[in-house]
């Protein structure tokens, strides 16, 4: 579930992202900015379903997925091709957070 949850926070954060910048910088409709900033709203609550007790690690942890999330949204969305260079740092990013969520605590 902890997996889940990071994954539907970071595609509303960078869906919501994605959908002001249309607005912004590619004069799309306001209507695009509004549903951006409805989806910068939700994965705000979204992130805090997650059963962490630190404020600070379940944010830690969610930059590495959000990392890999926007590689693969930039190749899926934008039709940007990542680099072998983008596609290790996702994996760095991916294995930080696997350590910082599934290691063993005292």
């Amino acid at each position: 579930m902890t997996i889940l949850i990071f994954i539907l926070a970071g595609l509303a954060e960078i869906g919501g992202g994605y959908l002001i910048w249309q607005w912004l910088r590619e004069g799309k409709s306001y209507y695009w900015g509004i549903f951006g900033g409805i989806l910068l709203v939700s994965y705000g609550i979204i992130a805090t379903f997650q059963s962490f007790m630190s404020f600070g690690r379940v944010y830690a942890a969610y930059g590495g997925i959000f990392i890999v999330l926007s590689v693969l949204w930039g190749w899926g969305i934008d039709r940007k091709t990542p680099d072998i260079y983008d596609w290790i740092g996702a994996g760095v990013c991916l294995v930080g957070v696997m350590i910082m969520v599934f290691a063993p605590r005292h």
